[in-house]
């Protein structure tokens, strides 16, 4: 483990989210400590890209399954971290089941193609790909262990080696996390977890070779900016503000529940949640009815975490956020036909699943991530106001449509300025990733994290270009 964790000087406090209590500190990675870090992964690096890819993938699925037998532990340490149990749970499998993925998929993904001609006689051109020596990932604290891993296992399996930079605020699973490893001694050694704050990260992006970037979009311009003057690729997944369009003939009572899913899963906090909802005259009356009876059946997680569906506010900065946006909208006018109020408990803060009406476009809760378990709802005329409004302001993540048929949902999907859009049910990107998407607008940069082709970030591709055996086409005419 000691390996696989790099830990030293400034302390990190250890913040409990379902009581605000600080519990303990964390020794976090200073400039030293990085820069040795990522000496030893590129000392490593080059017999790991050397090995077959089937064995690169072998050592992948043995991490998996050495996850999976330190399960109860893992768990543990991410509810501990964010205070949630059933999301937990959710994301626990969703690492291993990328793990298993990319095992069974790389090895025909990094196949080395046939030479290809040329449509110059004689010459004949061989496409060969070199991984990135030195892969860098910055993650977020709502998904902590899987954002820690989405970019970093297509990379290793690419036969670059990485190093990960969790959020400060969710640092409990590295611990746990790390033991796992160990039992891949050969995956160990080309995969780091370093415990720090935005110090260490900056250290980070000084010395890796391409950055891997999941946070906000005020934090994703400055490592963008960073790594541009260090002339390294960044791939940048930011926020979201996602709309979701409910138009004449949508089902009510399947929208509202997928909309109740999409908004209030992990209290909010994700960047695919729908946090806008646009629904035309027609159905408008009936689905924020449906949306408020689906709210209202929603448990706070409390006592325990497995008591309810909604945990706490994992992040104390983001508590302020969520209590800003709230209160303007209230004192603008919205109304909240469930929830409305942050709610203190034992120490913890709690945002109850929230439906707000009555709302406007210049309120924050509809203009800027909240990433909280609040729903605004607002009634439009049809649908084009809908999308007009849905393309409105800096994001474009992904959005849901549901209408009466698909064929209406696709024609009108294909009109919105985003990444992914979920036909007849929301927030389908958290779920799939198995399809490529990309994101627009401020919400992200670079290729997709998502899909067969999100291993190519990974690679730089080489050119060799042969002559077999006539002449050139550079040489002067004329004798030799």
């Amino acid at each position: 483990m000691a390996e696989a964790i790099t830990q030293t000087l400034d302390a990190i406090a250890l913040r409990d989210p379902r009581t605000g209590r600080i519990e303990g500190t964390l020794q976090a990675a200073d400039d030293q400590a990085v820069a040795e870090a990522a000496v030893a992964l590129r000392r490593v690096q080059p017999a790991w890209a050397a090995l077959p890819v089937a064995e690169r993938c072998r050592a992948l699925a043995e991490f998996a399954d050495a996850l999976d037998a330190d399960r109860p532990a893992i768990l543990e340490a991410l509810c501990r971290d964010t205070g949630r149990w059933h999301e937990s749970v959710i994301e626990f499998d969703g690492v291993l089941g990328g793990l298993r993925r990319w095992a069974r998929e790389a090895p025909a993904l990094l196949a080395e193609p046939t030479p290809q001609a040329t449509g110059l006689p004689g010459i004949q051109a061989r496409q060969t790909a070199v991984p990135v020596q030195l892969v860098g990932v910055i993650s977020p604290w709502n998904f902590p262990m899987l954002l820690g891993l989405i970019d970093a296992v297509p990379a290793l399996a690419a036969g670059c080696a990485v190093l990960v930079k969790p959020s400060e605020v969710t640092p409990r699973f590295v611990a746990p996390l790390a033991r796992a490893l160990a039992q891949v001694p050969a995956l160990a050694a080309v995969l780091r977890l370093i415990v720090g704050a935005a110090a260490t990260g900056r250290a980070l992006i000084d010395t890796v070779d391409l950055v891997c970037f999941t946070g906000s979009v005020r934090t994703g311009r400055g490592v963008s900016e960073a790594c541009a003057r260090r002339f390294i690729p960044a791939f940048l997944e930011l926020g979201g503000k996602d709309p979701a369009l409910v138009l004449e003939g949508a089902d009510v009572p399947r929208a509202a529940r997928a909309l109740a899913w999409s908004g209030f899963v992990n209290a909010g906090q994700s960047c695919m949640s729908i946090e806008r909802v646009y629904a035309v005259d027609a159905v408008y009356d009936a689905l924020v009815e449906a949306i408020a009876d689906q709210a209202s059946r929603l448990r706070l997680a409390w006592p325990t975490p497995r008591d309810g569906e909604i945990g706490p506010i994992i992040s104390a900065a983001q508590i302020e956020v969520v209590r800003a946006h709230l209160e303007e909208a209230l004192a603008g006018g919205a109304r909240a036909l469930a929830g409305g109020a942050l709610r203190e408990i034992d120490g913890g803060t709690w945002c109850p699943p929230t439906v707000l009406v009555d709302v406007r476009e210049d309120m924050r809760v509809m203009r800027e991530e909240t990433f909280a378990a609040i729903l605004p709802v607002a009634r439009v005329a049809d649908a084009e106001e809908a999308i007009a409004r849905a393309n409105a302001g800096d994001y474009g993540l992904s959005a849901a449509v549901f209408a009466g048929t698909l064929e209406r949902a696709d024609e009108v999907a294909r009109r919105l300025d985003c990444g992914a859009v979920s036909l007849n049910d929301a927030s389908l990107t958290a779920l799939v990733y198995t399809a490529e998407k990309q994101s627009f607008k401020h919400s992200g940069l670079g290729g997709s994290r998502m899909g067969q082709a999100s291993i190519r970030r990974f690679l730089r591709q080489r050119a060799l270009l042969a002559n077999t055996g006539g002449d050139s086409p550079w040489w002067f005419a004329g004798p030799a």
